[in-house]
């Protein structure tokens, strides 16, 4: 196979260290209004997770229990135990001990180290890791299981599906790959992308939604080997995908400073979302309306960007609902609380803010001392864990 080169504008999950070490543009600074009453986070009720030797790039709590995963540029996951009640450097003994796994033993090539994307399965019992090195990992508790080994390049996305036995996972080789979890064993390998899969999600137990610089999005089905579906419209690189809680509606946002609403009924995008002013990097739908533990509330899309902004989007209209504004430089994340009623969201302006969904208002703020490249919530909804460009990962209360 052809040697593929990427520069770093192609490295979706990368971009945020190339925009940073050739530095963004100035932005205009937006404050929350002044109607807005919020409350600074103190540093006494966070409890600072310290162990990794280099940038934290993504976390994710488990689905069941206490654990919060982290995967870091230092070629290592870990799995840190959060012990219940508050958080807070005058409450706990010490730092919560973190099992540690490693990718590679003895010395490793520079960029193949990375720990890139991570998955729990749904039971919690299970952790995927995908790597810079292009290869996916299954772990119990520190313990590899399987190493997954087909990919041609850097895997920028991994997910399991709903029933746990399959993995799927996209990559800078172009393709996508669905897994045997329990044998490791590759099901079927789909290459229709002509240039880097940037992500994944899967719409059911056996078909998926890909996207790629080629500006494309491929709807695919386990046993096909064309794809079922075929969105094209955006006019620049497409850097997420997701799908809506019932598997109706994907939402896809790109480099062309737009997001898009599709469905499988038609082929045209069913909402053009274009009030962002520079690239959008991330999309999550709400856990809320048809599907979901909030059936009464409404479903709502939120999109972060480049341009320091965060809008929450009415689907049904495929109008803005709040453009949420104290950010002052990139939005990496953004992820909904489980009751569907705040947001929290992460930027390399330092600061963890939390919103309230309904309003739109400013009800939290953590201002730590890097950038922010993930947050997450626990399933309780009650801790919010953030993973920073200085090494560490925090995790901190959330009480109204």
């Amino acid at each position: 196979m052809a040697t593929i080169t990427i520069t770093s504008c192609e490295m979706n999950y990368l971009v945020f260290r190339y925009l940073h070490e050739s530095g963004p543009e100035p932005m205009e600074i937006t404050t929350a209004t002044s109607s807005s009453t919020f409350s600074d986070i103190p540093s006494s009720d966070v409890t600072i997770l310290e162990g990794h030797t280099s940038e934290v790039f993504i976390c994710a709590w488990s689905p069941t229990g206490s654990l919060l995963a982290s995967g870091s540029g230092d070629s290592t996951a870990r799995i840190w135990t959060i012990p219940e009640g508050p958080c807070g450097s005058s409450i706990q003994n010490g730092t919560p001990k973190a099992l540690v796994l490693k990718h590679f033993k003895g010395r490793t090539n520079e960029k193949s180290k990375d720990v890139t994307t991570l998955d729990w399965n749904g039971e919690g019992t299970l952790l995927a890791t995908g790597s810079y090195d292009g290869q996916a990992r299954i772990w119990s508790k520190d313990e590899l299981r399987n190493t997954l080994n087909k990919h041609k390049g850097p895997i920028f996305s991994l997910k399991w599906n709903k029933k746990g036995d399959c993995l799927l996972s996209g990559s800078v080789d172009k393709t996508a790959i669905i897994w045997d979890a329990k044998t490791g064993e590759s099901k079927q390998q789909f290459e229709f992308h002509s240039a880097p899969t940037l992500d994944v999600d899967w719409r059911n137990n056996v078909s998926f939604a890909t996207c790629s610089t080629d500006k494309m999005i491929y709807v695919c089905k386990f046993g096909e080997n064309r794809p079922i579906k075929t969105f094209s419209g955006h006019q620049d690189e497409v850097n997420a995908i997701k799908w809506d809680p019932t598997g109706t509606l994907l939402a896809s946002c790109s480099d062309d400073f737009t997001a898009k609403i599709w469905s499988m009924k038609q082929d045209r995008c069913l909402h053009d979302l274009k009030e962002h002013t520079k690239e959008i990097y991330t999309i999550k739908w709400s856990p809320t309306g048809s599907g979901t533990n909030n059936p009464n509330q409404q479903l709502v899309l939120a999109s972060a960007s480049f341009d320091s902004t965060i809008k929450l989007w009415d689907v049904d209209q495929g109008s803005q609902l709040f453009s949420l504004t104290s950010h002052s430089e990139p939005v990496y994340s953004v992820a909904f609380s489980p009751n569907g009623e705040y947001l929290a969201s992460g930027s390399f302006d330092r600061c963890l803010h939390i919103w309230s969904v309904k309003d739109g208002s400013l009800v939290k703020t953590y201002r730590g001392s890097g950038g922010i490249f993930e947050v997450c919530w626990n399933r309780e909804g009650d801790k919010v864990a953030a993973c920073f460009s200085n090494n560490t990962v925090c995790v901190l209360d959330f009480r109204m």
